[in-house]
């Protein structure tokens, strides 16, 4: 009965299996990204806050948010290596073609800004008894500068397959070779894209110090200090939320002009259409050929592609037939069903972490600890709604690019390994799968317990060492 078995492992689809190890490795990385671009830059503005007006809290909120910063800077650190070993393992044929152009970024991340990020993160650490308030308040402003430096990097080299520039094709050794470097870190996706992110991130990380400030205040534990941590996430969270919808805007722009068939495909639209209609919520088959009902916003995607009403939008119909003049017989469009709704899901997420955040400005009007119980709980639970907004954002992103790797250049089947077996790429993806559960239960339990200490811990320190002075 298991005769065949050996014969249906290795004939599994190497593809497949590839892009569903790439995809589960890189969203369990993103689960930290987000945390560490936006905790590193909350816990700096609270440490200056600390040395502006030496007030204890806020002090005591940035060792603590530090903390939880460190944390998942460490987690997200062994979790980024494999996604470099990756590109070598399942995918060397990529490698091979657009390695020397998406190389040298991602080489910029590990050897300028990682070095730079940790060498200030050590600092950090240990500085505090042995550097100046001046001095130490630098080195988390530095860490943070190194971070949006990572970031940058990695955006520029993703933006490099969203749209192709700074290259050409060397013939005679079948790949792309880099010619300008300053093309590919100015790429219009990478710039557009770097404030999107940051923004998203720091909703996320506002998001988790709500939550946290909202599970003290619910126990009245830590008044103070979570009161102060309440009005300080609700805050940032509404300000984020709108710098993300405006350069969430731009970025739109920007991907209708390099990738006009991931928007077409976004709103599930067929025929080039001016004065399109945006909708919000539409029932009919999964690739929207067949519409039975819709919710529409009249001109809204018109004015979202092109900042005019009466914008001209291409359809999917009208790019597919392009497309195969430029690039040869093949289907050209991404899953619709998938596009589709992952775009309206990474708003949805978003909007309902603002109202959120807008329902708590509301309640903190006079004082914080007097919102209703119910609202506790219901920023307690909503604390992920920013990460999994960004989550399914970078889905629609990777998934709204098919069937290409590297936009125009270089299809997504063309770059798997072509050595590497269905069989060999099974078992890396359950090892992988299995070792990231068990960190996964390990990083969580770790930020569970230092959130619900909270920051007694450090108040009892602090204490202590004052009254061994005073003895």
């Amino acid at each position: 009965m298991f005769a065949n078995a050996p014969v249906i492992l290795t004939e599994l689809d190497a593809l497949s299996l590839a892009r569903w190890q790439f995809g589960l490795t890189t969203i369990y990385h993103f689960l930290f990204v987000p945390l560490t671009i936006g905790m590193v830059l909350l816990v700096a503005i609270l440490q200056s806050a600390w040395v502006k007006t030496g007030k204890e809290k806020y002090l005591r909120l940035t060792k603590f948010f530090g903390k939880i910063f460190l944390i998942n800077f460490a987690m997200g650190v062994v979790t980024g290596i494999v996604q470099e070993f990756q590109f070598g393992m399942n995918w060397s044929d990529y490698s091979r073609f657009v390695g020397d152009v998406f190389g040298a970024p991602l080489a910029m991340e590990g050897l300028l800004a990682f070095f730079f990020e940790a060498t200030f993160i050590g600092l950090w650490i240990f500085g505090w008894d042995k550097l100046s308030k001046g001095v130490h308040l630098a080195t988390i402003w530095m860490t943070a500068l190194g971070v949006m430096l990572s970031a940058y990097f990695i955006l520029a080299a993703n933006a490099f397959m969203q749209n192709p520039v700074g290259f050409e094709i060397n013939e005679q050794k079948g790949r792309a070779e880099l010619t300008d470097i300053g093309a590919v870190l100015t790429n219009v996706v990478a710039i557009n894209q770097f404030p999107h992110t940051i923004t998203a991130s720091l909703m996320f990380a506002a998001a988790l110090i709500i939550a946290v400030a909202a599970y003290h205040l619910k126990r009245r534990q830590n008044v103070e200090e979570m009161r102060t941590a309440m009005k300080f996430g609700l805050w940032t969270s509404v300000v984020a939320s709108l710098g993300t919808v405006i350069n969430g805007d731009s970025l739109g722009i920007a991907m209708v002009h390099t990738q006009p068939m991931k928007m077409a495909a976004a709103e599930a639209l067929y025929e080039t259409t001016k004065e399109a209609s945006f909708s919000i919520f539409t029932i009919g088959n999964l690739d929207g050929t067949q519409e039975l009902f819709s919710v529409r916003i009249p001109y809204l995607l018109s004015f979202l592609s092109t900042h005019t009403l009466d914008g001209e939008v291409e359809g999917i119909n009208n790019l597919q037939a392009q497309y195969e003049v430029l690039y040869g017989p093949g289907e050209y469009s991404p899953v619709i069903w998938l596009t589709y709704w992952a775009f309206r899901l990474m708003i949805g997420m978003g909007l309902l972490s603002t109202i959120v955040a807008l329902a708590g400005l509301w309640f903190s009007r006079k004082h914080v600890n007097e919102a209703p119980k119910w609202f506790y709980n219901v920023a307690i639970w909503a604390a992920p709604l920013p990460l999994i907004a960004m989550s399914i954002g970078w889905l629609f992103t990777e998934m709204g690019r098919q069937p290409w790797l590297v936009f125009s250049l270089m299809k997504t089947a063309d770059g798997v390994s072509p050595g590497v077996t269905g069989l060999e790429v099974l078992v890396s993806l359950i090892g992988f799968t299995a070792i990231y559960g068990v960190l996964a239960v390990v990083e969580f339990r770790i930020l569970l317990e230092a959130i619900k200490k909270g920051p007694n811990e450090e108040r009892a320190i602090q204490d202590s060492n004052k009254m061994a002075v005073a003895y």
